[in-house]
C-alpha cells in the first residue's frame, strides 16, 4: 500500500499548474465543449468494483488512480501553458458500505497534489441478482460527483449503469455501461455559456482479492479512455 500510495504522489505532480484554466476565455464554444466532456470522462464516479452487493457486515475501501487520456491542445489553450502530459491521472480515496436488500453506498474524495482539481462523489447501488455458484451477480448504480477547486469552472456530472461480474474464486471480472449526464458552467468567462451534455460510458475490469484487494478497469466514457487501479481491503 505504501508503494501505491508513492506511485500515485508521483505521478500527480507532474500535472502542476494543469487546472488553474486561467486563459479558459481563449477558447471558441465548441472547444469549451470539448474540454468539459474530456474533464468529466477524468471526474466523474468510478465504482471500480464488481457488481455483487457487499452484504450487510461488508465494506470495501481503497485508494486508487485513474489516467484520463486527454485533448492536450485544448487543455493548452485554456490553461496558457504547454500541457505536455498525454492523460490526466487523478488518485482517488473511496470507502463502499453494505446495507440490506443487497443496497450498497459509497463515497470518494480526490484531491490531487499541487493541483487546484478536488472532486467529491457518492453513489448507491442495488444488486437485481446478488449473484450465486451458477448465476452472476447484475447491479443498477447511480451516482454524482462534483469539481471543486478550480475557480474559473464548475463541473456536476449524474451517471446512471447497469453492471454485471462472476466471481470464480478470488477473480471477479465485471463489465458495466450507461450514461453520463453534466453541467460544465464557466463561471468567470465573459465569453462562454454553460454547457449540459450527455455521454455514453462503458467499462471492463478485474477484482482480485487475496485478503488484500486489487481492482483494475478500463472506462470509455464519450471519445475518451481511463485507465484504473484500484488497491485496498473488500470483505
Amino acid at each position: 500500500m505504501k508503494r501505491f500510495s508513492l506511485f500515485v504522489l508521483l505521478c500527480c505532480s507532474g500535472v502542476a499548474n494543469a487546472a488553474t484554466f486561467s486563459t479558459l476565455d481563449a477558447l471558441n464554444q465548441s472547444q469549451f465543449r470539448d474540454l468539459s466532456k474530456n474533464l468529466t470522462a477524468a471526474t466523474h464516479y468510478k465504482g471500480i468494483a464488481p457488481a455483487e452487493p457487499l452484504g450487510v457486515l461488508g465494506f470495501d475501501v481503497g485508494l486508487s488512480l485513474s489516467a484520463t487520456e486527454l485533448d492536450s491542445e485544448v487543455f493548452d489553450i485554456a490553461d496558457g501553458t504547454d500541457f505536455d502530459l498525454s492523460s490526466l491521472p487523478l488518485p482517488r480515496l473511496s470507502l463502499q458500505k453494505g446495507l440490506p436488500m443487497g443496497i450498497d453506498i459509497g463515497a470518494s474524495i480526490t484531491a490531487a497534489p499541487s493541483t487546484d482539481i478536488k472532486v467529491i462523489g457518492a453513489e448507491i447501488r442495488y444488486a437485481i441478482m446478488k449473484g450465486n455458484i451458477a448465476l452472476p451477480a447484475i447491479s443498477i448504480r447511480g451516482s454524482y460527483s462534483a469539481v471543486t477547486g478550480v475557480d474559473e469552472l464548475e463541473i456536476d456530472s449524474s451517471a446512471l449503469e447497469l453492471s454485471i461480474s462472476k466471481g470464480f474464486v478470488n477473480l471477479t471480472p465485471y463489465a458495466g455501461a450507461g450514461v453520463v449526464r453534466s453541467n460544465s458552467d464557466p463561471v468567470q468567462s465573459e465569453n462562454l455559456e454553460k454547457e449540459s451534455y450527455t455521454q455514453k460510458k462503458a467499462y471492463i475490469g478485474l477484482n482480485i482479492n487475496l485478503g488484500f484487494n486489487l481492482a483494475f478497469e478500463v472506462d470509455r466514457t464519450g471519445p475518451y479512455t481511463s485507465y484504473s487501479a484500484k488497491a485496498g481491503f473488500r470483505f
